[in-house]
C-alpha cells in the first residue's frame, strides 16, 4: 500500500504571467494547492478551472499598503496554511544609472525589494507558528554580478539576496527554509513586458548600447525551461540540505562561478594591502 505525500499550498506573487505561471502550473500539476496573486486576478481565472478547488486567485499589488497582509490572510482562510512562498512579482529596467530617473528607481525598488519583503514579513508569523515552510526569493544571476547598463536593476536583486541570507539564519530555528533562485536567460516576460527602457544620454551608447539591444532582441530566444526551473526549485526544497542559493540555467552557474573566481583573484592580489590597515599595536594611538 502507498500513501501520497501531503498537500501542500504554495503562495506565489507575480502569478499571471512568466515564472510565476509556470510554477503555479507545476504545483498543481504535483497535487499541491495554490494561491496565485496578481495584479488583475482576472488573468488568473484559466488557471482557476484548472483546479477550482485547490487555486485561490488573490488581487495582490506587492505596492500597496497592507495588500500582502490581506493576501495571506485568504490565503490561511482558505487552506489553514502556506508551506512555500514565492516572491516572483517583479520587473527589469535597462540603462545606465544616471539614464535612470530617481522615480524609475524608487518604483522598481519598491517592488522588486520592498514588495517581497511586504509579503515575507506577511506570511512569517504564519510560518513561525507552524513551524515549517520555505520562502523562495526569485532573484537573478544580476543578484551576484552586473553589467553595464543593468545597474538599478542589479540594485534591487542584490537587495534581496542581502536580506535573504540574513533572513535564512534568522528563520531556521523555526523550521522555515529559505532559497535564492538565480535564474539566467529563461523565457519568461521579463524580457518584454516586464522590461523598461531608459531615456538615452547618447555618451553611453558605446558601452550600455549593447545591453539595451541584447534586452530587445532575446525575448522568446531564451534557453531556459521555466517549468524546468520550477522542478528544480521544488527539488531543491525537498532536499535534506537545501541550498541557500541556486542558480539556474548554464549561463547563470557559467557567469556565477566566473565572478567568484575573479572575486577571489583580485582578493588575493590586494589581500597585503587590506590587511596593512589594521592598527602596528593593539593599542591604538590617541
Amino acid at each position: 500500500m502507498t500513501t501520497s505525500a501531503p498537500t501542500s499550498t504554495w503562495f506565489i506573487t507575480g502569478a499571471s504571467s512568466g515564472f510565476g505561471r509556470a510554477f503555479a502550473e507545476h504545483a498543481l500539476a504535483q497535487g499541491h494547492n495554490v494561491v496565485a496573486t496578481a495584479r488583475d486576478p482576472g488573468k488568473l481565472a484559466d488557471l482557476v478551472a484548472l483546479a477550482p478547488s485547490r487555486v485561490l486567485a488573490c488581487a495582490l499589488d506587492v505596492d500597496a499598503l497592507g495588500a500582502a497582509e490581506d493576501a495571506v490572510k485568504a490565503a490561511i482562510a482558505r487552506f489553514g496554511r502556506i508551506d512555500v512562498l514565492i516572491n516572483n512579482a517583479g520587473y527589469g529596467v535597462v540603462g545606465a544609472l544616471e539614464e535612470t530617473p530617481d522615480a524609475e528607481l524608487r518604483a522598481l525598488m519598491n517592488t522588486n525589494f520592498f514588495g517581497a519583503i511586504a509579503v515575507t514579513r506577511a506570511a512569517l508569523p504564519f510560518l513561525r507558528a507552524q513551524r515549517s515552510g520555505a520562502i523562495v526569493n526569485i532573484s537573478s544571476l544580476g543578484g551576484q554580478l552586473s553589467f553595464a547598463g543593468f545597474s538599478a536593476y542589479s540594485a534591487t536583486k542584490f537587495a534581496i539576496e542581502g536580506a535573504s541570507e540574513a533572513l535564512a539564519q534568522e528563520a531556521a530555528p523555526f523550521g522555515i527554509k529559505v532559497l535564492i533562485v538565480e535564474p539566467g536567460q529563461f523565457r519568461t516576460q521579463l524580457a518584454g513586458s516586464g522590461m523598461r527602457h531608459m531615456p538615452v544620454i547618447e555618451d553611453y551608447q558605446p558601452v550600455v548600447g549593447g545591453t539595451r539591444e541584447f534586452a530587445r532582441t532575446m525575448h522568446n530566444t531564451q534557453a531556459g525551461d521555466p517549468r524546468k526551473a520550477a522542478a528544480a526549485i521544488e527539488r531543491a526544497l525537498k532536499a535534506e540540505h537545501t541550498p541557500l542559493r541556486l542558480q539556474l540555467g548554464g549561463d547563470a552557474v557559467d557567469a556565477v562561478r566566473a565572478h567568484a573566481q575573479a572575486l577571489l583573484k583580485e582578493m588575493g592580489e590586494w589581500e597585503s594591502v587590506a590587511r596593512g590597515t589594521d592598527f602596528d599595536s593593539e593599542t591604538p594611538e590617541a
